[in-house]
Formats: structure tokens, sequence, C-alpha cells
């Protein structure tokens, strides 16, 4: 089957599965094509699927992830100021580490929204449906919920990363109190102790909460790295950690906190 192939097979199993939409067309161009099927992925509730499905979905993600070019952070230079930490600012989902930070929604499951830029989508997109799957069964297990500050484990699937770390950062609704501060700080310890606890040895972190959660990106970057560093001067498992920023901004305030 070639890469075309597959993707057409997806687009027409995830438009067989929902009445309401069966009569969409295939768009001719593999950009549209490509819009189509992420948007059918995000919007996909976590139902079972059938293992032909899977089986194609995987080939088809893992040469697409091919496709946009992966980054082996075992090439990344460190920072002046630590030789422990990087800054690499680029898409997370094709950076090669031992995991990957995601930040979610209490409801831990993707975002549903189609095609929105969030890091969730773009995580959940790239690496598949299995990843709504297992977290719809970790949900449904825990009963509740996902608290602010802790956070989750699961397979990276079909992206470069091999584990995925899911965490929820606090909202800002006003002023950043102290215990947003704390809450935000939690996030980083929670990914990485059980980071540590899972064998990794290199973690990228996205800017947690700083997006539409609106915790102000320089306090949050402060917290990030003295929380960090803090770490991995008392845990010396984890020899890797990657501040992923995509913003320019990010780039400059996380560049002066550490260069």
């Amino acid at each position: 089957m070639t890469q075309d192939e597959r993707r057409v097979y997806l687009i027409e199993y995830l438009l067989n599965e929902q009445k309401k939409i069966r009569a969409i067309g295939i768009p001719e161009t593999a950009d549209e094509q490509r819009r189509l099927l992420r948007s059918l992925m995000n919007v996909r509730m976590p139902d079972p699927i059938g293992e032909d499905f899977l089986k194609i979905q995987d080939e088809y993600l893992q040469e697409r992830n091919r496709e946009r070019r992966i980054t082996d952070a075992s090439e990344l230079t460190p920072t002046k100021a630590d030789d422990r930490l990087y800054i690499w600012q680029g898409d997370i989902t094709t950076l090669k580490c031992d995991a990957i930070v995601n930040a979610c929604n209490s409801q831990m499951l993707g975002c549903f929204s189609a095609l929105h830029s969030c890091i969730d989508n773009y995580i959940h997109t790239y690496a598949g449906v299995e990843l709504r799957l297992k977290m719809n069964d970790i949900m449904q297990a825990q009963g509740h919920e996902e608290p602010t500050g802790q956070a989750k484990i699961t397979s990276g699937y079909n992206l470069p990363a091999k584990y995925i770390l899911h965490t929820v950062g606090p909202i800002i609704q006003w002023d950043v109190t102290e215990e947003d501060k704390e809450l935000l700080a939690s996030c980083y310890r929670s990914c990485l102790e059980l980071a540590a606890e899972n064998g990794v040895e290199s973690i990228a972190f996205c800017c947690i909460s700083t997006g539409v959660f609106r915790f102000p990106q320089d306090m949050a970057a402060e917290i990030a790295v003295k929380t960090v560093k803090d770490h991995l001067d008392k845990n010396q498992r984890i020899k890797k950690v990657i501040f992923n920023v995509f913003k320019d901004e990010d780039l400059r305030i996380y560049s002066e906190l550490l260069c």
C-alpha cells in the first residue's frame, strides 16, 4: 500500500463510522486529504476500532512523521548556564527523545476541536487514535477528572518519543496566586518524578499553561527552570531536560534565563 492509498483508506474508514458525514467526498489533493484525516481523528470518540485500521494507521503515521523531519535530541547543544538543560524551538511531535510532555485539560482525552493548534491536538494527531483509547481507559479506571499538577504516562505510540507525560496546568482567571505558582511547579515535579520512575533519561517540556490557560510566559519559565534544576540536583536519573518552545517570545525568555 502506498502512502496515498493508506490515507484514503483511513479517511474512508472514519467516514463510514459516522452516519452523519458519510456523504463527505474525499478531496483530490494530498494536503486537503491530510487536513480531513486529521479532523476526523481529532473528533473521533474513544470507541473500539478494528485492528486493520490500526495497522494501516500506524504505517501511515510512522511514514508521515519521517516526512515531517525528526530532530534527534542527541544532536542538540546544551545551554551555557547548565549542560543538563537544553532549549529547542520546534514542533515537539517531531522530537526524538525518551519522553515529551503534553499539556492537557482535566478530561485528559485530547482536544476534540478539529484542526485546533494546541499541543494536545498535535500530539494526539501524530500519536494516533490508540492514545485517546488508552487515556480513556486510564480515566475510566480513575473515576474522576485529573487534578491540576499531577501527571500520567503513556507510550508515545507513533511519535518519535518513547513516552508521553500528560499533565494539567493551572488556569489563570485573574492575578497569579501563590497556589497557581505551586501547581505549575507541581506539574514539572510530577512529570520528572514519573519519568525517572520509568527509566527516562531525556525529557522535553512544552511551555505548560502559557497558552489558553493564560499563565504569564516569563513567570512560567522562571518556575520551570527553578523546579527542573532543583529536581536534577537531587535526582540524577534524568540526564537531559529540553525546554521546547514554539513562539519566538518563549525562545527569548528561556535564552535570557539559561544562556
